[in-house]
């Protein structure tokens, strides 16, 4: 509980918003009535949940949703089949991909919601436009494992958590970002509603 309160405490101030007591805790360094998101990235490591609730946001929104596993090319996807870890070059031409397609989506001015692990903030910095928001999705290694261990079909092998976990930079506070905890036993509805409140997109 003190855990809680300590980061809603942390998020105080301006340019923040509150967040409900009841559903969970955010972080959002930017939102504004004015200065809505035309891009929301749901980021963290395999077994966070960004596929899941990236299209229940693109749903409730509306939007297009882009899913960044996708875009991966053959030669990645049989890396990481066979638990072989990507590095920084494996990804440039990856995030570059997505970042086109980010400036597909919203050229014309619509949004997009896209579902992408952006590990570093280096490779955030690939999709960061003035108009982008990341939703990371953080949570304990046991609530990710008992979550990898639960999906099938997917090339991403719950050995490969230790690797994510080493390259992760979280989001800080001059990111624009939102932070939901994946492990509070929200719903996906919930977590969804968490992020359009913080992010002032509720209807």
């Amino acid at each position: 509980m003190q855990r809680m309160t300590d980061e809603r405490d942390s998020i105080r101030g301006a340019g923040t918003r509150s967040v409900p007591d009841h559903i969970g805790s955010a972080q959002c360094t930017a939102a504004g009535d004015d200065d809505k998101p035309m891009a929301i990235v749901v980021m963290g490591v395999c077994g966070s949940g960004k596929s899941v609730l990236g299209r229940e946001l693109a749903d409730s929104l509306e939007w297009p949703f882009v899913e960044g596993d996708d875009f991966h090319p053959p030669e990645n996807v049989g890396k990481m089949s066979a638990g072989v870890p990507l590095d920084d070059d494996d990804r440039w031409g990856w995030l570059r991909s997505l970042a086109a397609r980010m400036d597909d989506e919203t050229s014309g001015g619509g949004s997009v919601v896209m579902a992408c692990s952006a590990l570093k903030r280096s490779y955030r910095d690939i999709l960061r436009r003035p108009r982008t928001v990341f939703v990371y999705l953080d949570g304990s290694r046991d609530e990710l494992e008992r979550r990898l261990a639960a999906r099938t079909g997917h090339f991403m092998k719950k050995e490969m958590l230790d690797s994510q976990l080493a390259t992760l930079e979280p989001p800080d506070d001059g990111e624009r970002h939102l932070r939901i905890d994946a492990g509070w036993g929200l719903t996906v509805h919930e977590e969804a509603r968490l992020v359009l409140d913080g992010l002032g997109l509720s209807s």
